[in-house]
């Protein structure tokens, strides 16, 4: 055999015995209880990284099956009318993202209210979810409780489901400081970015069982990213040594969706592997190891294996 048929055919094996070993893990189907009426499983893309119009977007997310999309809380009337536009071409649903910028408080409370507001009260189509990136880990507790305050009280009034987002930098940022606020606000809910707090805590969070289940129970929203303990995100899930990575964020969901679908209600997840930075490149050339789109692509149907 010739050396560069040798090469392209070794390298062919490994490619297929990486995502039967992902494909094993994430799709051996948990034993739950037969679902409530009402529950529904919604997968969507993220708009992060991808190169290319609205339209062009939420196109190719329809083609690949995803039901809706999670973008940011478009600052423009152009932008606005350009999303709902596509979703409306598509079929597509909707989450939306809405966080501040400004290091300073009082700044950075402002900018975020006025895009909760206006995401939550816009008349063009309600949004599953919105997801916000909220305050800061260097903002002090009473800073950061208004935006929690501001949150539930939009959340009451419109019906939508506000979820401030496990992310590093946040105030969120950590499993013990979130359990703290979880303890203090009972209508406290959260997107479940559990990839952030392996990096943060260095570990798969064996030692925080009790935190980790308290934030369990608050979490309407996932985004679907594999994280590690130096990491927020492996640069493959189907590679084999990441296994066990793999096996505990799934882990994790998995008592998610089992609430959800015992209490009948729609579980969502945004499928949220992201590009450089976040995605591992080769030094000088900063090449990405794998193709982002793919990846998402590959959870979103392991996500609707195993959990619809």
């Amino acid at each position: 055999m010739k050396r560069r048929s040798f090469i392209r055919n070794t390298g062919l094996a490994g490619t297929a015995l990486m995502v039967s070993a992902f494909d094993a893990v994430a799709t051996e189907k948990p034993i739950f209880k037969p679902a409530a009426k009402g529950y529904q499983l919604k997968v969507l893309a993220t708009n992060w990284g991808f190169e290319g119009s609205t339209d062009a977007f939420c196109a190719k997310a329809k083609k690949e099956g995803y039901d809706g999309v999670e973008v940011w809380w478009p600052g423009t009337r152009e932008a606005q009318q350009e999303l709902f536009d596509a979703l409306k071409i598509y079929s597509l649903e909707v989450g939306f993202l809405c966080g501040g910028y400004q290091a300073v408080p009082d700044e950075h409370f402002k900018t975020f209210q006025t895009a909760l507001e206006a995401a939550a009260t816009n008349t063009r189509q309600k949004p599953l979810y919105i997801n916000l990136h909220s305050g800061r880990d260097y903002f002090s507790e009473s800073e950061n409780q208004l935006f929690i305050n501001l949150a539930t009280r939009i959340a009451q009034e419109t019906g939508i489901k506000v979820c401030h987002e496990t992310h590093r930098g946040r105030m969120m940022y950590s499993a013990p400081v979130t359990r703290n606020f979880i303890e203090k606000n009972p209508s406290l809910k959260l997107t479940l970015d559990i990839s952030h707090w392996c990096n943060v805590h260095e570990s798969l969070l064996a030692d925080q069982p009790d935190s980790i289940r308290k934030a369990l129970e608050r979490v309407e929203h996932i985004h679907a990213r594999i994280g590690h303990a130096e990491g927020p995100q492996v640069n493959d899930p189907r590679a084999p040594e990441w296994d066990a990575a793999v096996k505990a964020h799934f882990a994790w969901w998995d008592k998610v969706v089992e609430r959800k679908k015992a209490k009948g209600e729609v579980m969502t997840f945004l499928t949220e592997f992201g590009p450089a930075d976040y995605m591992w490149t080769l030094p000088y050339t900063r090449q990405p190891v794998a193709d982002q789109w793919a990846i998402n692509v590959h959870m979103m149907k392991i996500l609707k294996q195993r959990y619809a």
